[in-house]
Formats: C-alpha cells, sequence, structure tokens
C-alpha cells in the first residue's frame, strides 16, 4: 500500500515538476517534511530496528526528490 502511495507522488512530482517548475518545489518540500518526519521516527527505535525502521522513509524520500528534479530537468532540456 505505502510502496503505492510512493509511486503515485512520484509520477504527480514528475508531472508537476514538468510543467511548473518553480510551484513544484513546494509540494517537494511538503512530501519531503513528511517523509522526514517518518524517518525520524523511525530512527528514534532502538539499537538496528531504528535503522531498518528509518530505511523506506530514507528511500522514498529519495525517490521523490529524484523524481521532481528529474521534471525539472526534463522542462530545461525541452523545447517548450
Amino acid at each position: 500500500m505505502l510502496v503505492g502511495v510512493i509511486i503515485v507522488v512520484c509520477i504527480l512530482l514528475l508531472i508537476l515538476a514538468f510543467l511548473v517548475p518553480r510551484l513544484s518545489r513546494g509540494p517537494q518540500r511538503g512530501v519531503d517534511k513528511t517523509l522526514g518526519v517518518g524517518q525520524r521516527a523511525g530512527g528514534k527505535a532502538p539499537g538496528p530496528l531504528g535503522k531498518l525502521l528509518s530505511k523506506p522513509f530514507a528511500s522514498s524520500r529519495k525517490a521523490t526528490n529524484k523524481s521532481a528534479q528529474g521534471g525539472r530537468k526534463a522542462r530545461g532540456k525541452s523545447p517548450l
């Protein structure tokens, strides 16, 4: 379920970043903050469990940021 939500968010950020690059930074920051809260909460668990619980949020943050960056980069290369 969570994987599907992250995939949808990545696609939305990619499309938004391609269509309106400047306005896509706000939603990207919002997603980043939300996933950051989950990452920090998971990281507070004791021992190796903390690393295990925070890792999905870290990789999701990385994927959403890469998606938005890719959309802005593609927009810069397009002749529009």
